[in-house]
């Protein structure tokens, strides 16, 4: 049956830009987003981190070019202070970003290694019901052979915040199995409120990393505290797994590629001409030329060598494998 179609809603798109390969992502991203979505009319904004004691080095971006090109294309840079993550913890620029942009403005947070494939603003949001990214593997938590299970893992955290555990289960997995539990990759996020979001991913993520309930002492934060405290604030805030019609975010509308070596390995034709589309123009081209690992991948032909390794009707099962197929070849760049 078709879709019905979406109504147009207003809200801002924000991801995170820093000095490397994520400003060149973000010049890709945003790429796409203008030539993929031209009825978006919604700020795009790049969140990027100032210098500060957190910082070893300056991550603002300070390639002249880039700036230029984001702003060439109708993308806002917004500053914000790393107050408690930084070069500890550079995940931690999504959860920190967040108080920085509108407040009481709907957003969608999108990790800067995503494509836009289609139509951004046909996608039905709802705002009052957050949700992330179901495009993940059971990276967190690893249960260890004598301490709890995957419920009583989960469990201490819900417990922790006042949060009712048993309304978060998906009862049509099985106990023990990691899918049972909520989990997202935080590839991409959205709310009503930027500001509300924030200050709970704040207070849990921290919590979480400064005082740990006793079942997690064997469990590791780094590099997955954000995904650790996403389900936490998204069930707070009256969200879940089935709260956004799937489809559209990972899938016809977004790729979440990671890396470009990943994209050309597993991604559809679709997204591979998507991106070799959108980073034709000149004015892009020239700007992304600059950065080693995206000539070499996409515009010396690297990204489709390595894609004839695979085939994509019978990819390995797990991402790492894909990896290591790649580094033996010799393709693998970031």
């Amino acid at each position: 049956m078709a879709r019905k179609p979406a109504k147009k809603q207003s809200f801002n798109v924000v991801i995170v830009g820093q000095q490397g390969r994520l400003a060149y992502e973000a010049l890709i991203f945003v790429a796409s987003l203008r030539s993929m979505s031209p009825d978006f009319k919604g700020r795009v904004l790049i969140a990027e981190p100032q210098e500060g004691p957190l910082w070893k080095k300056d991550p603002t971006i300070r390639d002249q070019p880039v700036r230029d090109a984001l702003a060439e294309l109708g993308a806002e840079i917004i500053p914000f202070e790393s107050k408690h993550f930084g070069d500890s913890y550079p995940f931690g620029n999504k959860i920190e970003m967040l108080q920085a942009l509108p407040k009481g403005e709907p957003f969608v947070f999108f990790d800067t290694d995503t494509l836009i494939t289609g139509d951004l603003s046909a996608v039905p949001f709802d705002f009052d019901c957050p949700s992330a990214s179901l495009r993940r593997e059971g990276t967190w938590p690893e249960p260890q052979l004598y301490g709890p299970g995957y419920t009583g893992l989960w469990k201490s955290l819900y417990d922790k915040f006042d949060l009712d555990f048993e309304s978060s289960l998906d009862l049509s997995q099985p106990d023990e199995y990691w899918r049972r539990y909520l989990y997202f990759n935080a590839g991409f996020f959205y709310y009503k409120c930027p500001h509300a979001f924030g200050e709970l991913f704040l207070k849990y993520a921290l919590a979480i990393r400064d005082d740990t309930p006793v079942e997690l002492c064997a469990q590791t934060f780094d590099p997955w505290l954000d995904q650790v405290a996403l389900p936490l604030v998204i069930h707070a805030l009256g969200g879940g797994r089935d709260t956004l019609e799937q489809g559209y975010i990972d899938g016809a509308v977004s790729c979440h590629y990671r890396l470009l070596p990943l994209l050309y390995a597993r991604e559809s034709d679709r997204v591979v001409e998507v991106l070799e589309h959108v980073t034709s123009p000149n004015k892009v081209k020239k700007v992304l030329k600059t950065y080693d690992p995206i000539k070499r991948m996409i515009f010396q032909g690297r990204g489709q060598k390595a894609r004839a390794l695979f085939d994509r009707a019978h990819l390995p099962r797990k991402e790492q494998a894909i990896r290591n197929q790649l580094k033996s070849n010799g393709y693998w760049m970031r």
